[in-house]
């Protein structure tokens, strides 16, 4: 196997890392445990920028060398599999599989858009209704092939406005992206973050604490993104124009019904869905755990008598290897946090009063918002990222929990090339006037430091009224 230029240059700075973590006076006060945990992590990173390997087999094998070293125990490797998170993601897939088998999410996305008059307003109510949609598909990529139907429905019944066409199949993956920081099941990365947090501190965010932090952020940056897209891809001329969609126009393209009474399915479905919601967002009154209702939404969609997808069908939608990944990668944060790796990593950064408390969360959202252009995987980043954004955090004297939160989302921004994220590769649709990289690119150099300037805001002065201050003193 030839190695590319990149590759032998990632590896050798792997090998480089490791070789120097072997010689005992180059690491003082560092344990053999965060040697051995160092080395594996350089290599885990290392292997996700600069080979083609899946990216859960990485995790795996990181996972793996953890264990046969003596850093982790068997245990802790197995049972994060059985984490509550792990089983939160599950069932909510199943719960998508039942939105997505009834056309429920096609008929409340063609019943917004056709209350357009104009192109902005088509814009921004399609970008509240892919907002709605992170509230019933976990992970931005089963929200995309969810979304992939309208886009088509819409891209034809506009088809002699090629700009606007080219101006919507960027704008879905876009606020697809951004808006994933709704929820805590928006993306796996955030059950990343959750994890570390709860190993690393002790502090614990439940579905509805990230509910009230995440939300406002999510509808703020996806608008913000919807209006940036509109002007950096179409121009004055073409948003001049009125809009006229009918139902029927997006029922022509449309596989499952969009007008007309709901059927028993969407109805029983639409119920089901709405009372899982409120459940969430009522945690702190019935004190069920998110994971429990959710299994409990799950048993009710697939079950013979009322509900909407059969459980093997519906099984076969859970993205078992994005679990599998999750579960090696909060491993990898437990060893990282035990062996206090982290901590000597950060420990050369100035602490203390040296770095204001804005500079340095304006640090981590500039690096977490470029980090995209490195680790494509969104959950990688979090993987890498997170616990050495808490640890640095605890030494600055910064809230690990703001700090941590403005990573995962500044973390949400990937859509500068057409590989960085899968939503954005998807809505290039052969046959279909779509974005150039050029567009990408135009429209990346814009919205990148607007949406990392509102992360930033959000960490200095929305979170802090909201419970999360910036520092811990």
């Amino acid at each position: 196997m030839t190695l590319s230029l990149r590759q032998a240059a990632v590896l050798c700075a792997a090998l480089s890392v490791c070789a120097l973590l072997a010689v005992p006076g180059n690491a003082p006060g560092l344990s053999t445990d965060g040697r051995l945990t160092l080395a594996v992590f350089a290599l885990a990173t290392c292997a996700w920028i600069g080979t083609p390997i899946d990216d859960t087999f990485i995790a795996l094998g990181a996972g793996l060398a953890l264990v046969v070293t003596g850093v982790l125990d068997s245990e802790t490797l197995f049972g994060t599999l059985g984490d509550a998170t792990v089983w939160l993601l599950i069932c909510a897939f199943v719960l998508a599989a039942a939105v997505a088998g009834t056309g429920l999410a096609g008929r409340a996305a063609a019943f917004l858009v056709t209350g357009a008059r104009s192109v902005r307003q088509l814009v921004h109510l399609t970008t509240a209704a892919l907002v709605v949609t992170a509230f019933a598909v976990p992970a931005t990529s089963g929200r995309a092939a969810l979304a992939l139907p309208v886009f088509l429905a819409l891209a034809r019944a506009l088809g002699e406005r090629r700009r606007l066409v080219v101006m919507l199949a960027l704008l879905f993956p876009t606020v697809i992206l951004l808006s994933a920081v709704a929820t805590l099941i928006g993306a796996g990365a955030h059950l990343i973050t959750v994890s570390v947090l709860w190993e690393a501190t002790g502090e614990q965010i439940g579905f509805t604490r990230w509910l009230l932090l995440g939300l406002p952020l999510a509808i703020a940056t996806a608008h913000l993104a919807a209006e940036v897209v509109l002007l950096t891809t179409t121009r004055r001329v073409d948003r001049k124009g009125p809009v006229h969609l009918t139902a029927e126009q997006i029922q022509e393209h449309a596989e499952q019904p969009v007008t007309g009474p709901l059927s028993p399915a969407e109805a029983r479905c639409a119920l089901l869905l709405g009372t899982v919601v409120a459940l969430w967002c009522s945690e702190p009154v019935h004190r069920v755990p998110p994971a429990v209702v959710a299994l409990i939404g799950a048993v009710v969609a697939a079950s013979p008598a009322i509900g909407t997808v059969r459980l093997k069908d519906a099984l076969r939608t859970v993205p078992w290897s994005l679990l599998l990944f999750m579960a090696a990668t909060m491993a990898m944060g437990v060893a990282l946090s035990e062996s206090a790796a982290a901590a000597w990593l950060v420990s050369g950064l100035p602490g203390g009063s040296a770095v204001p408390a804005w500079a340095f969360l304006a640090g981590v959202v500039a690096v977490s918002t470029a980090a995209h252009l490195v680790l494509q995987s969104r959950s990688a980043r979090s993987s890498v990222l997170v616990p050495l954004v808490i640890a640095a955090a605890l030494a600055a004297g910064v809230n690990p929990v703001a700090a941590a939160l403005a990573s995962t989302a500044a973390a949400g921004f990937c859509q500068t090339l057409p590989a960085s994220a899968k939503p954005v590769a998807l809505f290039s649709v052969p046959g279909v006037p779509t974005y150039t990289p050029r567009d990408l690119l135009r429209t990346a150099a814009v919205l990148a430091p607007l949406t990392a300037a509102l992360v930033l805001l959000f960490a200095l002065a929305v979170w802090p009224l909201l419970g999360v201050p910036v520092t811990d003193r």
